[in-house]
């Protein structure tokens, strides 16, 4: 055991081109994954909760549920779709990044449209009179509610990337964990310890919660410096 964990540390400190191609793979999904979830997630989210419709509380429950998805539902789905047979198979991005971002976008899309509506609400319970009194369009408000709730919002940032980043079922189905190629953190990890490599499965564990802590620090440390500056 401890010298696995000085083998793994062993590799840390070498940071070999392997190493780093599956960490850089890992970032690329999981972010671009987390720009397309908040560039759809937010403005939905925002949208559920100021305006009232029919069949809201559906769409509510919708996104609450879709937060708890099986990943595996999700790649078999999208893996379906980008098949050959599948709708939208002349794409090609089956077994490439491409379709691992989208596999991993709708993951992160409901996950912070439902944080999203729940921030956006509860502030919208406290300045909703006030919007309504002033007669303030509905993109006005929704763009005064964004900008009041933006540190609040960062637990949903921070929600869509953990939940990209630490993905393995759908990568897995759809990118096809091809290496050099397709193949991230978790689905590395996964592998590596079915074939017995230990040090590499926790050389990549300890890069992958790095990567977390770092996240969750430089979000802080963001969120601090605005609150000094904006209050």
């Amino acid at each position: 055991m401890f010298s696995s964990f000085s083998d793994a540390f062993h590799l840390l400190g070498i940071l070999d081109a392997k190493l780093l191609g599956i960490v850089f793979i890992s970032l690329q999904v999981s972010i671009s994954a987390l720009l397309v979830g908040c560039l759809i997630g937010i403005p939905l989210g925002a949208a559920v909760a100021i305006y009232k419709f029919p069949g809201r509380k559906a769409v509510v429950v919708l996104l609450n549920s879709l937060m708890g998805v099986p990943t595996v539902i999700v790649g078999v789905v999208i893996y379906l779709l980008l098949s050959r047979t599948g709708p939208m198979g002349d794409l090609n991005w089956l077994f490439t990044v491409k379709g691992m971002i989208m596999a991993q976008s709708c993951l992160t899309i409901p996950l912070i449209a439902a944080l999203t509506r729940q921030i956006i609400e509860d502030a919208w319970q406290i300045h909703g009179e006030t919007f309504t009194a002033l007669r303030l369009k509905t993109v006005a408000k929704l763009k005064w509610l964004t900008w009041d709730t933006r540190f609040s919002l960062s637990i949903a940032l921070l929600a869509g990337f953990a939940r990209a980043i630490s993905e393995v079922g759908a990568v897995m189905i759809v990118g096809g964990n091809i290496d050099q190629s397709t193949r991230t953190m978790t689905t590395a990890i996964a592998l590596e310890m079915s074939k017995g490599d230990l040090p590499m499965a926790l050389a990549l564990g300890m890069v992958l919660l790095l990567v977390v802590i770092v996240a969750n620090f430089l979000i802080f440390i963001i969120k601090t410096i605005a609150e000094k500056r904006y209050g």
